[in-house]
């Protein structure tokens, strides 16, 4: 197995296109048509963390956090990203990171931190914007049912948990063919009517290229005619943040004491405690701070995330109890999910969540 077969399916699980744009996600080092020996899974990328792969004889890992960041005029091993560069190259080891994609994605590091808790009723607290077009195509009744399938088959036509969704209004189309064509129905040079479906549906905008290809290799048209309208709709499958419900409500001091322990958070830092119960939770992994608004607007009961300024605990109490577990701490069960991945497309490949600890900060 090489592999581009492993980065395929994480992109299929966490396409790059969800990313920020300060990010820097994908493949950080290496050629993907290399013969996959094995995967080491992880948070970060260390030279600590390279020398665990070098033992195990894999040449392949799979980080959250990207190793590179910027660009760089020379490598000269000057700091510890350069070392883990050289380290790679030299070894033949392939680094590979889901990063923002992966916080972005369904079932990402936010549905992670969640599933972890407990909560129910799960929904993006911050869904992606201005990322949704809509396609319209028209096509002969007969071989209407295969274009839908067609287009359903690369993610066309998903709303929240439906699948398949596709708006279907018969009519007419005139043509005429002219001389040097090859036309499916009618005669050259003779004006020809043709009942038409006209199929109307949802993509998410980085498909667009693989939904005209499908379209056009499904259609049965020489010449298909179709649109694509931008979409100011919230996309509710993508995004940032996450919001749900407990199955039974906590006090403040039960649930923090619950997310210390499960976290394994040394030191975890909350604003004042008011006497509320806590039932609605929202949560951002990593430095999630910029969704503080969104998680009170959301009606929330509590804001778990892994970094929050010292100002932004100002005068919040009375809105939202605020709980900041550390940024490694919210994120390292995030290469559960790569395995998760990998186990259920590649059972029988090597591959192992990494032993080594790679938060850099230390409490006493």
């Amino acid at each position: 197995m090489k592999i581009k077969e492993i980065v395929c399916a994480l992109e299929q699980f966490a396409p790059l296109p969800l990313q920020d744009g300060f990010d820097n996600a994908g493949l950080q080092i290496g050629l993907t048509d290399a013969e996959a020996a094995g995967a080491l899974l992880c948070l970060d990328v260390t030279e600590a963390v390279l020398d665990e792969a070098i033992a195990l004889g894999y040449n392949l890992v799979i980080s959250h956090h990207p190793l590179i960041f910027k660009g760089y005029k020379s490598i000269t091993g000057k700091d510890y990203v350069e070392r883990c560069i050289l380290k790679a190259i030299k070894n033949d080891i392939v680094i590979y990171s889901a990063h923002t994609n992966l916080d972005n994605a369904q079932g990402g590091v936010n549905f992670k931190i969640a599933e972890k808790i407990g909560l129910k009723n799960i929904r993006i607290l911050e869904p992606r914007e201005n990322c949704l077009m809509k396609l319209v195509t028209f096509v002969p009744f007969a071989q209407a049912e295969a274009v839908r399938q067609a287009l359903f088959s690369v993610g066309c036509g998903n709303v929240g948990n439906y699948d398949s969704c596709s708006y279907n209004l018969n009519g007419e189309g005139t043509f005429r063919a002219k001389e040097g064509t090859h036309p499916f129905c009618g005669t050259i040079g003779e004006l020809h009517r043709e009942g038409e479906v006209r199929i109307e549906t949802i993509l998410p905008s980085f498909k667009k290229a693989e939904a005209i290809k499908v379209l056009l290799m499904a259609h049965p048209y020489e010449e298909p005619v179709f649109d694509l309208y931008p979409l100011q709709n919230d996309w509710k499958q993508a995004g940032a943040g996450i919001v749900g419900e407990l199955e039974e409500s906590e006090t403040e001091l039960d649930f923090l004491r619950r997310i210390k322990k499960t976290f394994e958070v040394s030191c975890l830092r909350h604003n004042k405690l008011t006497g509320r119960e806590v039932q609605k939770v929202a949560l951002c992994g990593g430095a999630g701070a910029f969704l503080l608004s969104q998680a009170i607007h959301s009606g929330a009961d509590v804001f778990i995330t892994g970094e929050i300024k010292y100002h932004d605990y100002f005068g919040q109490e009375g809105n939202i109890l605020m709980a900041e577990i550390g940024h490694y701490e919210s994120e390292q069960y995030t290469k559960e999910i790569f395995y998760s991945i990998i186990r259920d497309l590649f059972p029988n490949f090597a591959f192992q969540l990494s032993k080594v600890n790679t938060n850099p900060i230390k409490y006493l």
